[in-house]
């Protein structure tokens, strides 16, 4: 007789449908990496965290949970879900993300056997474990930021049977002691690519990442890394995000004053910054900026500058937008919108990103066509 746990690997791995990675899926144990504890919303506010307990469910209930293409967070605040009290209050900051993710970011880096791979962001270990599965234990290096998620994952990779390299400390400076890579592959995102990564990869390795940015706006990179140390790679169909790399996430937003400054009319409607590829546009051509909505308005803040500009319908049938500050973050918003629309509106899979050691700049269409710069 088949134990439960097995067949709902099996059943998981032939869901998923992947050729590649159906032998790791089917060996790697899902459930010893949400440990005994995870989160799920109270549903009064989405920043109410509740701790849901193995303890007071059936074993076959929580093996069901745990292999339900399902993401279970397991820190929030900070907070692992085991040491939680009734309620926690604040933002995931580690999680078991969804296997049908996993699996779509580890297919989209090409990762298969005799691949050297670095991996940013342990998280729990699930796709550490995966990985370890298929190119074996010495193949693997990965590193976490929060030591607390560390070493809650190196106990579920080793029950798991696994043994990796894993390393406590900032995953955006690499790990050049097992350096060189075939594959660096980042479970956060970035605003930019850290520039180690790029100098760890041999010559033809690959750099898969998901990006985010201040406004919110996400692209998926994979990079290759050419002989003269340049990566160059268009963004791919996929619109994947995982948790941002707690050293690139925005700083925090004072109040937001409206209305202030020059006013004059906006060329383009701004709710199409609601649109996902028009919001990742506008965080290119102002990077520092972070977006918000009103019932009627669109607002972006600069901190670092207090630059702001707002957005109102007028009485015309159009819009009115004020700008405040030394920029004057409409304007340049506006700018990429019509370069962007005049292209066709691609999705972000129509642009591509160029590193050097002293740019980063994305493109549009084609390497030598309209560009940004990242953020330094």
């Amino acid at each position: 007789m088949t134990d439960m746990a097995t067949g709902l690997r099996l059943a998981l791995a032939d869901s998923l449908g992947s050729t590649g990675w159906r032998e790791a899926l089917m060996k790697v144990p899902r459930e010893l990496f949400l440990g005994k504890v995870v989160y799920r919303t109270d549903g009064a506010r989405a920043d109410r965290w509740v701790p849901l307990r193995q303890s007071e469910m059936s074993r076959d209930d929580w093996l069901s949970l745990a292999y339900a293409d399902q993401t279970w967070v397991t820190q929030v605040g900070g907070v692992l879900a085991e040491d939680a009290p009734d309620v926690v209050i604040g933002q995931p900051s580690s999680s078991s993300t969804l296997p049908s993710l996993v699996v779509l970011m580890l297919e989209a880096a090409g990762i298969s056997e005799g691949d050297k791979v670095l991996e940013i962001g342990t998280g729990t270990g699930y796709s550490t474990a995966l990985m370890c599965a298929r190119l074996g234990d010495k193949a693997v290096t990965s590193i976490e930021y929060d030591p607390e998620v560390a070493a809650r994952a190196e106990t579920a990779i080793s029950a798991a049977g696994y043994s990796p390299t894993c390393v406590v400390e900032d995953g955006l400076n690499g790990y050049a002691a097992n350096a060189t890579y075939d594959k660096v592959i980042s479970t956060c995102s970035v605003r930019v690519i850290p520039l180690p990564w790029l100098w760890q990869i041999r010559s033809g390795g690959t750099i898969t990442t998901p990006m985010w940015g201040w406004m919110g706006g996400v692209a998926f990179a994979h990079l290759t890394v050419a002989d003269d140390g340049t990566a160059s790679g268009r963004f791919m169909r996929e619109d994947l995000c995982f948790m941002t790399a707690r050293a690139h996430l925005a700083p925090p937003r004072p109040p937001i004053i409206t209305g202030i400054g020059q006013a004059r009319p906006s060329e383009i409607d701004p709710t199409i910054l609601r649109n996902d590829t028009a919001l990742w546009v506008a965080q290119l051509a102002a990077p520092q900026a972070q977006c918000s909505w009103g019932e009627d308005t669109t607002i972006l803040l600069d901190v670092s500058t207090g630059s702001r500009a707002d957005t109102r319908p007028d009485s015309a049938g159009g819009w009115t937008v004020y700008q405040h500050g030394p920029l004057r973050l409409w304007d340049a918003v506006e700018e990429a919108i019509l370069t962007w629309q005049g292209a066709g509106s691609p999705h972000q899979s129509g642009f591509g990103l160029t590193i050097s050691r002293d740019s980063q700049r994305v493109w549009l269409g084609e390497p030598d066509g309209p560009g940004w710069q990242l953020p330094a």
